[in-house]
């Protein structure tokens, strides 16, 4: 069954872009019915425009903290039929109504709980674990909680972390398993098939 979309981003919007570019192809049964930033120049909001979707800015540094921020995100969004909100490098922590607990998806350039948690995002993440020395590192798509990177873990999967790889060139290769899990990660939800227990999230 289709289901309705919600966007959060912060800035370029190439996860949105992914995501039509599957909708579009039949990879996943959606319609994105909003874009929301937190920033008015992300680049995002004019991709959401270019495609015919309600694109809504509202800056963070327009409120004075946390709740009152994103207590008009969510004001925004109630315009909108909305099954589930997916985010696309939304930087900011995201205070959860009940209403959405397990219906907010991210998806996390590492392995969780490994390189995760505030301050731990995009480059970031890579140049950590290239420091450390990991062997392996990858993608996670999540269910999003009151905390950074800590709701259930939905998808996982594995990158290998080569001898000569710089952050850029590993990057790379987690981008792509990205774009590769996210999507299914919203096709599942999308065909009834993910069934959150506590911490553990089961596929159908």
């Amino acid at each position: 069954m289709a289901i309705n979309l919600a966007v959060f981003l912060s800035g370029s919007g190439t996860t949105l872009e992914n995501l039509l570019g599957c909708i579009a192809h039949g990879d996943v049964d959606a319609t994105v019915q909003c874009v929301v930033s937190s920033r008015a120049d992300a680049f995002g909001l004019e991709r959401a425009r270019r495609h015919g979707i309600p694109a809504i800015a509202v800056p963070k540094k327009d409120y004075k903290g946390t709740r009152s921020f994103c207590d008009a995100i969510w004001r925004e969004v109630d315009a909108y039929p909305v099954d589930l909100v997916a985010l696309a490098g939304f930087m900011s922590l995201l205070t959860v109504p009940d209403s959405f607990r397990n219906r907010i998806m991210n998806v996390h350039p590492a392995l969780i709980p490994a390189f995760c948690g505030k301050g731990m995002y995009g480059h970031h993440v890579h140049e950590a674990v290239v420091e450390y020395g990991a062997k392996v590192s990858g993608a996670t798509v999540h269910f999003v909680d009151d905390q950074y990177d800590h709701g259930p873990i939905i998808l996982q999967e594995c990158v290998r972390v080569l001898d000569d790889d710089t952050p850029d060139t590993l990057a790379e290769r987690v981008q792509a398993k990205e774009r590769e899990l996210y999507p299914r990660a919203i096709q599942l939800f999308a065909e009834g098939r993910v069934r959150v227990d506590g911490r553990k999230v089961y596929v159908l």
